[in-house]
């Protein structure tokens, strides 16, 4: 879908002759006043239900998404720059959402990903971009985005996200990141081809930490390219855009490309506990389609306590956030999944089948993923955990929601007790032979024995 121009101007004059409203007010009354008013207007109060982590109220869901849209129509967007407020109509938003795809394509060739709109329960199987742009170090970055490329459940390539550059730190608005953004799309070129993935859909640009990364890289001679691969536009909480953003989106204009919106909000921050956070998030998501005219995204909650989604209340909130999009619209709604636990951890693969299995089976057309030991650490991501949570997103598609939620409740007691102080795990270096691109015999142990027990409380992957 090409981005219309006339709708760009117009969120660009709304940007600059909005209502005013100072960011502090946005977070500490706006936001968190509107969502705790919606909550009770439509009976969506203390409705978590942590024996029951993926949601089995249909209705539940279809009110908080009427809920979500009256969050959007009062609220708005705010953008950090201006501190004025991007507002549309009710009939509006319900427009902008009515002209997002139901289906699209990413990649070319023989390496064309479909993504299409899917109800719950849909067998379809949804699209697995991976990794997410976790930081690495210059010599990691080929031998990992290779092992990944290799796994035949990955369909787009988002992530890594180089640490330096040349061996110059990466500093965030430098032109040493307008120079990464072209580096990071030369060295996906030369390494999907040394994989066999030559035409594989790219995510732009990991390596992008403010508006520079993609400006360098996205749309320049040996760079991404428009007519296969998305720009993302990765919104503020809660509900916010920035002229970084803003600059993302103009250029892809400028470049006749597409792009991908999404945010997330924090169980425990403004928008409240997993209920509100939930309510945020589809309000957020049916102004991302608005403001970004975006083809693929949403937005996801995350528990503040654990910096995770794959908890009871993150879990509730998560389906439950998909449910209502499924049911409701026809968009290609996109998770991120933050497993907390790092690789060459039994942890971190039970975290990933929980989630992925949830996002599944709640209606999400795709996910991105895995973001192991939460991000937190430079090169830890393994080729073997994105395997193993692109087996179980691809498998489980077309379970029932009621399956799903016998098996979670199994799998849970494994490790939400350490949710909160999880293992850090081993670094590529330190689990995987990098020149055979082999995992060690102990994590290759660890994937078979929680492979086997997830097969035996429900999980076909046999």
């Amino acid at each position: 879908m090409a981005i219309n121009r006339d709708k760009l101007m117009d969120v660009l004059e709304k940007v600059h002759r909005g209502s005013i409203c100072k960011q502090f007010d946005w977070d500490t009354r706006v936001i968190p006043e509107t969502i705790a008013q919606k909550l009770k207007k439509f009976g969506l109060e203390k409705r978590c239900d942590p024996a029951n982590p993926i949601n089995q109220d249909l209705e539940l869901a279809d009110r908080f998404f009427e809920a979500g849209l009256e969050v959007a129509t009062e609220v708005g967007m705010l953008c950090t720059d201006t501190e004025r407020v991007i507002k549309f109509s009710r009939e509006e938003l319900q427009a902008g959402l009515a002209a997002a795809p139901a289906e699209f394509t990413l990649g070319e060739g023989d390496q064309i990903a479909h993504f299409k709109h899917r109800q719950l329960d849909d067998p379809t199987p949804p699209i697995w971009v991976s990794p997410l742009s976790i930081a690495v170090t210059e010599d990691v970055f080929e031998p990992l985005v290779e092992g990944i490329a290799a796994i035949p459940e990955v369909d787009c390539l988002e992530g890594p996200s180089l640490e330096t550059i040349w061996g110059a730190p990466l500093r965030a608005g430098s032109p040493y990141e307008l120079l990464a953004g072209k580096l990071q799309a030369e060295l996906f070129h030369k390494v999907i081809k040394r994989a066999g993935r030559e035409g594989i859909g790219l995510y732009a640009v990991g390596t992008s930490p403010t508006h520079y990364g993609v400006l360098g890289g996205y749309g320049v001679p040996g760079g991404y390219k428009p007519e296969r691969d998305i720009v993302l536009l990765l919104s503020p909480v809660e509900i916010k855009t920035s002229y970084e953003n803003l600059q993302k989106l103009a250029h892809a204009y400028n470049c006749g490309g597409i792009t991908y919106g999404g945010s997330w909000s924090m169980i425990g921050g403004y928008a409240g506990g997993p209920e509100g956070s939930a309510l945020s998030c589809i309000a957020c998501t049916i102004i991302l389609y608005n403001v970004y005219q975006c083809v693929n995204g949403a937005s996801f909650p995350y528990d503040l306590r654990t910096m995770g989604n794959c908890g009871r209340p993150a879990l509730w909130a998560l389906g439950l956030v998909f449910q209502a999009l499924s049911r409701n619209t026809h968009i290609c709604a996109n998770s991120v999944l933050n497993q907390t636990a790092g690789p060459a951890t039994p942890m971190l693969l039970y975290e990933s089948a929980v989630g992925m299995m949830t996002l599944a089976t709640c209606g999400a057309t795709s996910c991105t993923g895995p973001r192991s030991a939460g991000g937190k650490y430079t090169n830890f991501i393994t080729p073997l955990e994105v395997k193993f949570a692109g087996e179980v997103f691809k498998k489980t598609a077309g379970m029932s929601i009621s399956q799903a939620n016998d098996i979670v409740n199994k799998l849970l007691p494994k490790y939400e007790e350490k949710l909160g102080t999880p293992p850090k795990g081993q670094s590529f270096k330190d689990c995987y032979d990098i020149s055979s691109l082999t995992p060690t015999d102990e994590w290759q142990k660890i994937y078979d024995q929680v492979k086997d027990d997830v097969i035996k409380v429900g999980i076909p992957l046999g």
